[in-house]
């Protein structure tokens, strides 16, 4: 009979792994970390892991504690370590993926750091890891050597967008070419979902040296309601522009969708909009939202995506091989 697997969660990423292990009926497995005064430190499990099948769940953001370089460093020795123990397979499940935005050279000699993360997870003897919506899921799947498990959070959130939209004709808009397909296959579920079937639009958007431009819009905005998709939201530029853009063209309410959001710096600016009706984000990363925010931003959790994901793969821990 196959044991239940083993859960741990790492850091601040704890309360997020609590709610997986509850998910899965289980408690999250114990372990130690110590952090010593030279900002070195040591995480060891405090149960036997032998023969089992284990996760260690850890979102790689940078957070004012614990920088993203210290989290990898979290992981990649507390994924060896495990192994070291004789753990039988060890998935590293990952709500929000590192570097995942550099999975190619856009100049010369440009570093492609995706890779390079998936080389020390590799090195550290990982089986498989397990993340929610990279940046590209090709280039994620061609980084790594050792199995992928991609997740997608895109009918939670279309689900929690849905109670709050009326009957109002809808158009989904990517705020960059990059994310057509992205947008797209969020149209497809609200038209699954809805009696209508909504329609396409595209803004423009060139980066160069961190420097956005770029102001068209393909697509018919007026007298509907716009949904924004998006899958990561940083200083909140880019979906700032799109809003804008969006109320321009006579849209009747703008509603943001993004899966991860580190509202890094400039990120107040879309938060406070006023063309901004509401925005969807899930729980991937805790997001500090200001006060004043709160009522606009709706957060989705996304825990039982992952409790159902791992509750698949450990129910196939005994044939590696099998297709996903």
């Amino acid at each position: 009979m196959l044991e239940e697997p083993l859960l741990f969660a790492l850091g601040t990423s704890q309360p997020f792994g609590a709610q997986v292990a509850a998910e899965l009926g289980l408690a999250l497995a114990p372990h130690e970390e110590r952090r010593f005064e030279d900002h070195e430190s040591k995480l060891r499990p405090l149960i036997g892991v032998r023969g089992r099948d284990v996760y260690v769940l850890h979102s790689l953001h940078n957070e004012a504690a614990s920088s993203v370089h210290d989290k990898l460093c979290e992981l990649l020795f507390f994924v060896a370590t495990i192994k070291d123990a004789g753990a039988v397979r060890v998935t590293a499940v990952i709500p929000y993926l590192c570097y995942a935005r550099k999975d190619r050279r856009t100049k010369p000699r440009d570093p492609v750091t995706t890779r390079y993360v998936a080389q020390l997870l590799e090195a550290m003897g990982i089986d498989c890891v397990m993340a929610l919506e990279v940046h590209n899921r090709q280039a994620f799947d061609n980084a790594f050597r050792c199995r992928t498990e991609h997740l997608e959070a895109r009918v939670q959130l279309a689900e929690a967008l849905l109670e709050k939209l009326g009957d109002e004709p809808l158009v989904v808009v990517s705020p960059d070419p990059g994310g057509a397909k992205r947008a797209e296959l969020f149209r497809q579920v609200l038209a699954e979902r809805t009696s209508q079937e909504p329609t396409m639009a595209f803004a423009e958007k060139h980066r160069s040296s961190g420097i956005i431009t770029g102001s068209a819009m393909v697509g018919e905005i007026s007298g509907r309601a716009a949904v924004i998709v998006d899958d990561l939201i940083s200083s909140g530029a880019t979906l700032l522009r799109a809003v804008e853009a969006c109320r321009a063209q006579n849209a009747t309410a703008v509603y943001a969708v993004a899966t991860h959001a580190l509202f890094a710096a400039g990120s107040q600016h879309l938060l406070g909009a006023p063309g901004l009706d509401q925005l969807f984000i899930t729980n991937s990363v805790m997001p500090q939202v200001p006060p004043s925010a709160r009522a606009k931003v709706h957060l989705v959790p996304i825990e039982p995506l992952f409790a159902r994901a791992i509750s698949a793969l450990h129910s196939h821990a005994e044939s590696p091989a099998l297709e996903t």
